[in-house]
């Protein structure tokens, strides 16, 4: 696996996280509307540049 395909997996995982957890923290009401936006802005950021890079990345096939 390419290195840059990996670091792309990874954004995305993270991206998949923060995404995850600002829903979670939404649907309990338990978050402040600052952590909230942070929460989701920063994973939306990871996921979409973590699917760029993979897309991007060629392959050697």
């Amino acid at each position: 696996m390419d290195l840059k395909k990996l670091f792309g997996t990874i954004l995305t995982l993270l991206g998949i996280g923060g995404l995850v957890y600002a829903a979670i923290l939404f649907g309990n009401s338990a978050g402040t509307t600052k952590a909230l936006i942070v929460y989701a802005v920063l994973g939306a950021i990871f996921f979409f540049s973590g699917i760029g890079l993979i897309r991007t990345t060629k392959g050697k096939e």
